[in-house]
């Protein structure tokens, strides 16, 4: 959980990483209150953003384990294979619904942000953040804390469409190597009303 978002509102930050000096420079970065934990501590607050490669995701929920008991866990991993050119994950499921497995019962797991890369992200432009999950109070606590960053939360539906989320960010790397010809960009919602 190394990194943080940039803008993060009037929210308490907490960042928690392997290197705990490299969590406190992040912190210290961020500002505004935002402090550096203690891996394998309780994190704070009612929201973990798991930060971390994809590889580390479902091992680190396992580490943690009771310490994430009823507490909102969002999934921003993209699971992709080594030429990010398709997921890694096995076909019908996702990243997500791993991790909820892995996860304690009374957690509940929401994808989001994987559609947003994290410099666009950083440069505090109005964007939609796609997010799917299985429980509607988490993706309620979920998308507050979208709004409160200055984004727009679009619900995609429950946990299974994690799948079609990270599916998207293959599409997002092909897009910045072929259609776009960069990563400047972002996914989003336009209504045709």
């Amino acid at each position: 959980m190394e990194r943080a978002l940039v803008l993060h509102g009037a929210n308490t930050v907490e960042v928690i990483g392997r290197d705990a000096a490299k969590a406190a420079n992040v912190a210290d970065a961020l500002g505004r209150g935002a402090t550096a934990g203690t891996v394998g501590a309780v994190p704070a607050g009612d929201i973990v953003i798991l930060a971390v490669p994809y590889d580390s995701a479902v091992p680190l929920v396992s580490l943690y384990g009771d310490a994430l008991a009823g507490k909102v866990i969002v999934d921003i991993t993209n699971p992709f294979n080594p030429s990010a050119t398709g997921v890694a994950t096995p076909d019908g499921t996702s990243a997500a619904q791993e991790i909820a497995k892995a996860a304690p019962a009374s957690a509940h797991v929401v994808k989001a942000f994987n559609t947003v890369f994290g410099h666009v992200l950083a440069q505090g432009h109005p964007l939609d953040a796609l997010i799917a999950g299985d429980d509607a109070q988490a993706k309620a606590s979920t998308s507050a804390f979208i709004e409160s960053i200055g984004l727009r939360p679009m619900d995609t539906g429950d946990l299974t469409m994690a799948q079609w989320l990270e599916g998207a960010g293959v599409l997002m790397m092909g897009l910045g190597r072929h259609g776009v010809g960069n990563y400047n960009f972002s996914l989003g919602v336009t209504s045709a009303d």
